[in-house]
């Protein structure tokens, strides 16, 4: 799994960091719940970005 995919669901997380003029990212101004660090594997920890894909269905699971 390359850095580009989520290792949540595997698609294309989208990430910006280190990209244009301020190196952010979209996730920057975003807020992740501490449990949606638990769906991602070990290995993957800090090495992967999460999707907005499934920032949203976790948020939205939680609210539920």
């Amino acid at each position: 799994m390359s850095n580009k995919n989520c290792p949540i669901c595997g698609n294309e997380n989208e990430c910006m960091t280190g990209a244009g003029e301020l190196n952010n990212c979209w996730c920057s101004n975003e807020e992740f719940p501490k449990g949606i660090f638990e769906l991602v594997p070990v290995e993957n920890r800090r090495k992967h970005c999460i999707c907005k894909n499934c920032l949203n269905k976790f948020k939205e699971e939680q609210k539920r």
